[in-house]
């Protein structure tokens, strides 16, 4: 029986819309020699360690907003797990963030979601700030995380891959990984769709825990509600939409400028501290 002590954990912590989904279900599963509890099941990650007996685990979840909330408490039982987080630039991350926040049936706009301009948005300047994550991830671990970028997952996959394997010290055959999406992106007018017919169709006071069968079941009235809407715009023309832009590229180019030191910086620490 391996105790908890002698146990190697390794907790992929996100960050979400960083290819979470894909390298989840896509090379996680496939890795040889660890472990492997899937984001389905994080919620019984602590027991699942605690009453099995394998040398190493490697445990997956995506967080944004909850990173701090999280860490704080799965560090309190694991201090010396290693910790993988995928960053994206910036303004690409939260494009997408609003994307698959327009998805969901919610109608407000991009400057409502996140304001670069007055940090009045529901996103605030510190949810997009890398390097102090980093802070939170050291300050609640003994090890160093290591830190990978979406960009290289898409141009150089195998070399990310390997550096997952070689930090895990687990292998996995090339074979055997799929390099084709999880899911392809939606077009913009059908997120526009969404979001023109959301405001109608679902208030956004309203706030649904995921957590009750009440809760659940309005979730994923406008979860289906929502698809049912982007696939039925795609027979629309696309003269029917406004040329209002989903994410001003404006915006974006302020939001690149606003965090450029902190993507060098987090650059910087993934040369200086991921494993050689």
């Amino acid at each position: 029986m391996t105790s908890n002590t002698t146990k190697q954990v390794y907790f992929h912590v996100g960050l979400g819309k960083t290819g979470t989904t894909y390298i989840q279900y896509e090379l996680f599963p496939k890795l040889k020699g660890i472990y492997y509890i899937q984001r389905t099941r994080y919620q019984n990650a602590l027991k699942i360690i605690s009453s099995t007996s394998y040398p190493k685990y490697l445990v997956s979840r995506e967080f944004d907003q909850q990173l701090p909330d999280e860490v704080a408490k799965f560090s309190k039982h694991y201090p010396d797990a290693h910790v993988i987080i995928v960053f994206r630039r910036h303004d690409s991350w939260i494009a997408s963030q609003y994307r698959r926040f327009a998805k969901n049936g919610i109608h407000i706009d991009f400057n409502s979601y996140f304001d670069i301009d007055d940090n009045h948005g529901l996103w605030k300047y510190d949810d997009l700030n890398y390097m102090a994550k980093l802070k939170i991830i050291e300050d609640h671990f003994s090890q160093k995380p290591l830190v990978l970028f979406q960009e290289e997952l898409k141009t150089d996959p195998y070399g990310f891959f390997d550096k997952i394997a070689t930090y895990t010290g687990t292998t996995y055959n090339k074979e055997d990984i799929s390099l084709d999406k999880v899911h392809a992106s939606y077009e913009e007018k059908q997120l526009k769709a969404v979001r023109k017919l959301s405001k109608y169709l679902f208030p956004t006071e309203e706030k649904y825990s995921r957590k009750t069968l009440r809760g659940w079941l309005q979730w994923r009235r406008i979860q289906l509600t929502s698809y049912a809407i982007m696939y039925s715009a795609l027979l629309l023309p696309d003269a029917w939409f406004s040329d209002v832009e989903l994410t001003p590229k404006e915006q974006l180019d302020k939001i690149s400028e606003h965090y450029a030191d902190d993507w060098e910086q987090v650059q910087a620490y993934a040369e200086k501290n991921n494993p050689k």
